[in-house]
Formats: structure tokens, C-alpha cells, sequence
């Protein structure tokens, strides 16, 4: 067992990873990340992982649907799941003195679930109402689309969601999401986190009872690279853009490119980066720029996405046709900008201010505290505290900040999406 402040760790013998961070709140966040995602499927079972995350909420061995929901509802907690390209999560909030339950059942749920075809079946149709909700939603099925711009030709370019099609093969035979559990629910790709109020010790013991059954495995093949940074691009600008027609009112675009990956040594000063450019906040170059100076939009952000082998950065915003060209140019200044010219020393103080401020605030939000936890445990084996992550982040300066914006912001890094 190792100490890191309040965040304690442990490993079972067959390679699952135990994480807790004792707070002094009496809500506890417990559950399980598995290392599998989209980009683990092949094309025609796109969906599975998406699709398992739902389907084991319907039942396990022992209990039925019903039962684990009640179990938890019962007691006043919530009890909630995720999905993403390269990970899936069944994670809950409750009192902590209901953590041996609530682990019990969702080990259950990772481990052991039923699929019976007459609750799968149901989740099925269910699955296929989010993806026609989603299509409904230009400003989220943008991101969707984009990935499969940026990533074409990898698993990471398939929709989280699959489609009616891979539902319907993947959804066919209990036995084919069983044997998919089998092959990426392994030990060395799980981990057990909670956050909360309780001894170490005591969740070490509750993760080993539920978990240390699980046959240990021969570490997981690392996956097939997808695309990796470009030092040099040679594909025609024109092979970069896509323009769907979806007869939407305002003309939605994505404009963005290849980005470091997780663990990249440039990975938190690009944090910083997009935070600076249009990370969420008013005072955003992208705010001020096109909302706050002009009027052109109503919203417009900036986002920086790493992955384990690779990454994207992108700036999504939505306006009227009239708008578009004049709001495209104002965007690609303000790229031009950072890539040419460097912060001044109290422009970086400023940031650095303003970040500081909202790791704190992020930091008391328990769920995603514990989440990004979990995450981390799972790519690096420990989950720094946000004052550590900040203080590397305040070592960037301004000829560093300015190099990756070169890099990141090159024109020949540049894809753009738009719905019309």
C-alpha cells in the first residue's frame, strides 16, 4: 500500500488496481473503471461497449433489474454508468456507510450479468431512441462527426452509440456481449475507486472479496496505434473539410486538429492553451472575440481531448449563415495569434490565476474528483492532487505556450466540420 496525501492505493494479486481518497464527507463515490471502449470493437459489433454498459444494469446472476435499483434508490443513492472511447465506468453515490452494498452489487453487475434477451431486447430500442435523440442535437452529434473526420480509418472514428445495424448483430445472442466482457473486462484493465469518508483498509478488503476471484490474464495487447501527431501533412486542404446538410436553422462548426496524447510532457501547458483560447470561461479570446466584440454567436468554445495514444483540439461554435464566413476568419486569428505571437508575462500570470482557481473549484465537486481519479489510476497508476498538477502547469512560460500553439494550430492541423 502507498500513501499519497489522503489518496491510497492498492493492487490484487491478479492485477486490479484499488484507488481511495479519504474526504470528510459522509457521501461516498465508489465504483468501476474498465479500460474498454469504442475503439476496442471491430466495426461490425460498433456499439458493444455502449451497449453492455447498459445491458448489465438489467440484471445479474442473482439479482434482477429491479432489485439492484431499488437497492440503491432504497438507500438514497444514485447509481450511474458512462461510456467513452476508451473507457466505461459503473460508479455510485451514497452514504458511506452503504459501500459494502453498493460495491457488492455493482461487482456484480461487471462480473456477472444476465442478459436475458427479453431485458436486452428492451435496452436495445432504448439505445436506438438516444441515438435518434442525438441526431436531434446538432452542437453534440458535431463531436461524434469530427472524430470521424480526424480519426478516419481507425476504430476511434465509430459513434459511441453504434448504429440500428451493429445493434441488431451485436444484440442477437447473450452469449456474443459475454464473450466481448471476457476478452476486455480483465483484471489488469479494471479499477476499483471510491471517495469518501472510510478507512483505507476497509475498502482494500471489500474490493478484494468482490474482485479477487477474477482470474489474472496476461496484460491486455497494447492497441493498434490510430493517428499519432503529424510532423508533416501532405493530404490537400480540401481532404481535411466535411459539410453535411442537415436543414438546421444556424450553420454549427467544429474546427480543430491532431493533439498530444495522455502523459504527453505537453499535455497540461495544452490544457492551459485551450483554457487561454476558449475553454468555457467569458473572458475566453473566442468569448470575447466573436460573442462579447461582435455579436456572432451565442456560444463558442474551445476543447482539448487526450487520449492514451493520441488526441484532438477543436473550437465548436453555431450562427447564422450570414455570419459564418466573417466568424470563421475571427476563429482563425485568433489561432494565428497564439501561434505568433507570445503571451506577455502578466497575460500568462492571469491565466495561470484563473486556472488555479478552477481546479480548486473542481476539486469539491466529489463525482467528477473521483472519476478523474479513477482515470488516472488507470493510465498511470496514481492520481496526483490538483495542487500538484497545478504547480507543473505553472512552470510552462510563454515561449513554451507559444511553440505549441505553432504546433497545435498549424494550418496544415486544421480540420473543419460544418452542418448546414
Amino acid at each position: 500500500m502507498q500513501e499519497n496525501s489522503q489518496t491510497f492505493y492498492h493492487i490484487l494479486p491478479n492485477g486490479v488496481k484499488i484507488v481511495h481518497r479519504r474526504t470528510p464527507s459522509p457521501v461516498a463515490y465508489i465504483g468501476v473503471m474498465v479500460g474498454a471502449g469504442t475503439r476496442d470493437e471491430r466495426p461490425g459489433e460498433n456499439g458493444m461497449a455502449h451497449y453492455i454498459e447498459h445491458c448489465v444494469f438489467k440484471g445479474t446472476a442473482h439479482h434482477s433489474a429491479r432489485h439492484i435499483i431499488h437497492a440503491i434508490e432504497g438507500i438514497g443513492g444514485e447509481i450511474n454508468a458512462y461510456t467513452t472511447k476508451e473507457e466505461t465506468t459503473f460508479y455510485a453515490a451514497i452514504l458511506a456507510e452503504h459501500v459494502q452494498l453498493t460495491l457488492h452489487l455493482i461487482a456484480e453487475m461487471v462480473t456477472e450479468p444476465a442478459f436475458k434477451k427479453e431485458e436486452t431486447d428492451k435496452e436495445r430500442m432504448v439505445i436506438i431512441d438516444e441515438i435518434e435523440s442525438y441526431n436531434d442535437s446538432p452542437s453534440e452529434l458535431i463531436y461524434d462527426d469530427f472524430e470521424s473526420l480526424v480519426f478516419a480509418g481507425t476504430p476511434l472514428a465509430m459513434p459511441i452509440l453504434g448504429t440500428k445495424k451493429t445493434l441488431r448483430n451485436i444484440s442477437a445472442k447473450p452469449e456474443y456481449p459475454k464473450q466481448w466482457m471476457a476478452q476486455h473486462y480483465t483484471p489488469d484493465r479494471m479499477v476499483v475507486f471510491c471517495q469518501g469518508n472510510l478507512k483505507p483498509e476497509k475498502i482494500f478488503r471489500l474490493a478484494e472479496k468482490e474482485f479477487s476471484s477474477l482470474a489474472r490474464v496476461n496484460p491486455t495487447e497494447v492497441r493498434p496505434a490510430t493517428v499519432s501527431r503529424r510532423s508533416s501533412i501532405t493530404k490537400l486542404p480540401e481532404q481535411y473539410e466535411a459539410h453535411y446538410r442537415k436543414h438546421t436553422h444556424q450553420i454549427h462548426a467544429m474546427l480543430g486538429g491532431l493533439a498530444y496524447p495522455l502523459g504527453h510532457e505537453n499535455q497540461l501547458p495544452m490544457f492551459l492553451l485551450n483554457n487561454i483560447l476558449g475553454g468555457g470561461s467569458l473572458n475566453s479570446r473566442l468569448n470575447l472575440s466573436l460573442r462579447e466584440a461582435k455579436g456572432l454567436v451565442y456560444t463558442v468554445e474551445s476543447a482539448y481531448t487526450p487520449l492514451s495514444d493520441t488526441g484532438y483540439w477543436s473550437v465548436y461554435w453555431a450562427c447564422e449563415p450570414e455570419h459564418y464566413s466573417f466568424s470563421l476568419s475571427l476563429v482563425r486569428q485568433e489561432l494565428d495569434k497564439l501561434a505568433a505571437t507570445p503571451l506577455t508575462e502578466s497575460a500568462l500570470r492571469h491565466a495561470l490565476q484563473q486556472l488555479r482557481g478552477q481546479m480548486a473549484v473542481s476539486a469539491q465537486n466529489q463525482e467528477n474528483s473521483a472519476l478523474a481519479m479513477a482515470k488516472s489510476v488507470l493510465y498511470f497508476g496514481q492520481a496526483p492532487e490538483w495542487q500538484d498538477t497545478y504547480e507543473k502547469v505553472a512552470r510552462t512560460d510563454v515561449s513554451r505556450l507559444q511553440a505549441i500553439a505553432e504546433e497545435m494550430f498549424d494550418e496544415n492541423n486544421r480540420y473543419i466540420l460544418t452542418y448546414e
